[in-house]
Formats: structure tokens, C-alpha cells, sequence
């Protein structure tokens, strides 16, 4: 009797968790709609719309992960470390054996946007899908358009992630993408000029600028995706730098920044407060120098609109002037080290060696920027095809932890700066975890 009452009650539970694993089946195997049809694009693209997406591919910096120096545009092959080990990214020239030539316009909205390659198999969150899921179809048209025919085919097999087995097992990304991706395209804010909603766009799609400016959640998931947000673009540590706010915050963000001094920014790559450096450096050199000048006007704008938080960023930074001393630890090596280029007032030479005084790097409490840029210096900043004359040197051989953590405390510590004071190890831990920049600009041809 207790037998049959055991089977039947074990045939009623059985039911339903055969009706919840069939359901997860199919919610993690389903391929995203689409709004294309599936069939195979047309053997030629309009020239327009080529030109159109290969501006699209420049507003989503789509050869930064995708190509090497040295190496065909767009075939992949860069290394992307992750909590999980590393990945590689992808070859997405139009060769149909090791790219994706062999793609339709569905399956290239559906990776772009929705982070699901041909077959089902779903891509890592590194590819920015949450982002470019924003961008209009028209965009991924014309971006589809330049990778099947601006781009030249290149026959470069793709190199397999190093995530260890089960990490490795990809269907519960999509769990991750249902609690943490969008599914929606950009849809302009009515209450906002359409400089705004262009800005926003840029920023929040294509130019997937939460990538590395907003802080991430236990899950590695952006916290915030717009301006509902208030981590939105609040600032994030990556890769050993420190990506600093977007926001209005004076210290750590762009409060100080005026729209026209973000444009001269992004067009030229240095202004009266900053020269690019570090992962930025990249993004000037292969996108944002390449945008018009109304899409830059428009990010400004948007940013420009993002309120920073008081709380978070403290008293506005004042410059304060200080006597030379040589008796603080750190300021014998800067005044020896640093001042020829930024100032024994640390005013530096703007707009060609940015001031240290108020500099970012120098108010926020993550002191990682300040101390990889001392150890590994900065690549050249390419400006319309010619290489800036001034780079910031690596000094990692000439200074041990100890100094550079002295030095930079004294910067940090110096002209009002309040960033705080840098500790010997994690200078050594930076040491053994990155690489001195090449002095190589690394400027890839699109086509």
C-alpha cells in the first residue's frame, strides 16, 4: 500500500519537473525573433549603405576586440581576460569558413543584438550585445551591409575560450540574459530634444560606453544600462584601470567639463584637464576621433545631462598651491621624475601634458589608473594619422614599488588633490598582472 501511494505521489512530482525542465529546454535552445526574414542577403549592397555601416562599425569601435595589430581587420584573435579565464574574440570578416559569410541579415541581428550565433550557441557577455541591442534596424542593416562587402575576407580560425568544463557551458547565459539583457531597441525620450535622444543613443547603443564606465553586480552585469540609474556611468575599475564617471561629478567625473571641452575630447584626444590614456586611448584612436562632429555634440549633450552624485564625490576639488619640500616622501622623485612635463605645481602643459593637479586620476579612490599608467606609461594618441610627439614613459624599471607608491601618494595628496595614498603592494600587484604599453600606435584600417 505504501509502495503504490510512493509511486503514485512520486508520478505526480515527476510531471511537473518534466514539464519544467522541458520549458527550460526550450527557453535556453530558442533562437530571439528577429524582425528580418531568414534568407540569404543579396549578392551586393548599395555604396551608401556600405558607407553608413562602416560608420556604425566605427561608432561601436567594432575593431577593437575584433582585430590585432599585424593581422587582417575584423579577423579576431584578441585576448579578453574574464573572472572565468580567457576568451578570444571571434573572426567576423566575411570568409564563410571561419567568419561569418555564411550568415544571413537574422543571424547577424540575432549575435549582434541579441548575443545568439547561427546554431543557438550563445556568446559571452564581453561581446556587448546588452548594448547594441539599442541599435535601430536600420544600423544593424548597414552594418551588416559593411561587414559582408567593405570587409575583406580573411580565412583565420577562431581561437577556443580557456574556461575550464562546466564554467564553460553556455546555456545558462541564457538565464543571464533574461534577468540582466534587454530586448528592446532605443526608443527616443519625448521629453527630450532630439540632440539629447541622438547622445543617448550613441552612448547607450553603439558606443556601449556602460561597457567599461559602469560599475559591475556580483552576476558581472552592468548595474544600470541608462540614465534611470544613478550607477549608470558612475565610474568602474576594468583591467587594471579605472574608467572614471561620466556623470556631472566634479571630482571623479565631467563637472568640470564643459560640452565644447568633451567634443575637443573625443575629436582630438586631450583638453585642458585630460590626454587620453590607458583603454581610452584605443576607443580615440579607432572610433571617437572618427565621429561627426554633430554625434559629438549630441554625446556631449547627453552627458552633460547626467547629474553626478555630492555624497559620493565630495567638496569640489580647488587647486591649492604648495611650497616645494623635499622632506614628504615622493616629492624628491616627482620634482626629479615628473615636474619637467607636469609642473612643480602640477599645472602641467595643457593641452600636450595634462595637469596632474585635479586630474581624475588623482581625486578618486581607486588609485589603479595612477599606478598602472606610472608603471606601463601610455600608447601614442593618433590624431588624424599622426602620432602624437609626447608619451607618458613606463617607469617600472627605473622605480621600485615603494617609489612609485610614494610619488603617487605625494600626487594624490598634493595641490588639494584628495585621492588618498597609494600602498607598496598594490603597486607590485599591478606589476605582476600587466604589461608596459606599446610605444606602437595601434591604428587598424577598416578598410
Amino acid at each position: 500500500m505504501n509502495n503504490r501511494r510512493f509511486a503514485r505521489t512520486a508520478g505526480w512530482l515527476a510531471l511537473p519537473c518534466l514539464v519544467a525542465a522541458g520549458l527550460l529546454a526550450w527557453y535556453v535552445t530558442r533562437e530571439p525573433a528577429t524582425p528580418f526574414p531568414q534568407e540569404p542577403a543579396a549578392a551586393t549592397f548599395e555604396p551608401a549603405l556600405v558607407s553608413r555601416g562602416e560608420y556604425v562599425a566605427r561608432l561601436s569601435d567594432c575593431v577593437a576586440c575584433h582585430s590585432l595589430p599585424g593581422k587582417a581587420p575584423f579577423a579576431g584573435g584578441l585576448e579578453m581576460a574574464t573572472p572565468l579565464g580567457a576568451i578570444h574574440a571571434t573572426n567576423i570578416t566575411p570568409d564563410k569558413t571561419t567568419g561569418i559569410g555564411a550568415y544571413s541579415l537574422a543571424d547577424f541581428d540575432r549575435a549582434v543584438r541579441q548575443g545568439v550565433a547561427p546554431g543557438g550557441r550563445r556568446l559571452y557577455p564581453a561581446m556587448p550585445y546588452p548594448s547594441y541591442v539599442k541599435l535601430s534596424d536600420d544600423d544593424v542593416r548597414a552594418l551588416y551591409a559593411f561587414f559582408m562587402q567593405g570587409v575583406q575576407p580573411a580565412n583565420q580560425a577562431n581561437i577556443p575560450s580557456d574556461i575550464p568544463w562546466p564554467l564553460n557551458m553556455r546555456w545558462p547565459i541564457a538565464l543571464w540574459n533574461g534577468v540582466f539583457a534587454p530586448t528592446a531597441t532605443y526608443v527616443a525620450k519625448a521629453d527630450q530634444d532630439a540632440l539629447w535622444n541622438r547622445g543617448a543613443y550613441i552612448v547607450q547603443g553603439p558606443g556601449h560606453c556602460g561597457s567599461c564606465h559602469t560599475p559591475r553586480g556580483l552576476a558581472f552585469n552592468e548595474k544600470a544600462l541608462d540614465e534611470s540609474g544613478a550607477p549608470y556611468l558612475a565610474g568602474a575599475l576594468l583591467d587594471g584601470w579605472y574608467a572614471p564617471s561620466l556623470r556631472q561629478d566634479p571630482n571623479t567625473g565631467l563637472g568640470r567639463w564643459s560640452e565644447a571641452q568633451i567634443v575637443q575630447f573625443l575629436k582630438t584626444g586631450r583638453n585642458a584637464h585630460a590626454v587620453v590614456y590607458g583603454s581610452m586611448t584605443e576607443a580615440f584612436n579607432n572610433s571617437t576621433q572618427f565621429m561627426r562632429d554633430d554625434d559629438l555634440a549630441a554625446i556631449a549633450r547627453y552627458l552633460k545631462a547626467l547629474p553626478g552624485d555630492p555624497q559620493r564625490d565630495g567638496t569640489p576639488w580647488q587647486y591649492q598651491a604648495v611650497t616645494a619640500r623635499q622632506d614628504v616622501p615622493g616629492a624628491h622623485t616627482y620634482a626629479t621624475r615628473c615636474a619637467s612635463c607636469h609642473g612643480l605645481d602640477g599645472k602641467g602643459q595643457p593641452e600636450w601634458m595634462p595637469p596632474l593637479a585635479g586630474a581624475t586620476s588623482a581625486l578618486a579612490k581607486e588609485s589603479a589608473s595612477a599606478i598602472n599608467i606610472t608603471l606601463n606609461g601610455s600608447q601614442r594618441v593618433v590624431t588624424a594619422g599622426v602620432p602624437d610627439a609626447y608619451r607618458m614613459p613606463a617607469f617600472r624599471e627605473q622605480l621600485s614599488d615603494q617609489q612609485i607608491a610614494e610619488v603617487l601618494s605625494y600626487v594624490r595628496g598634493t595641490w588639494g588633490n584628495n585621492g588618498g595614498a597609494v600602498d607598496a603592494k598594490a603597486v607590485g600587484k599591478l606589476r605582476g598582472q600587466t604589461d608596459p604599453a606599446s610605444s606602437s600606435p595601434i591604428i587598424l584600417q577598416m578598410r
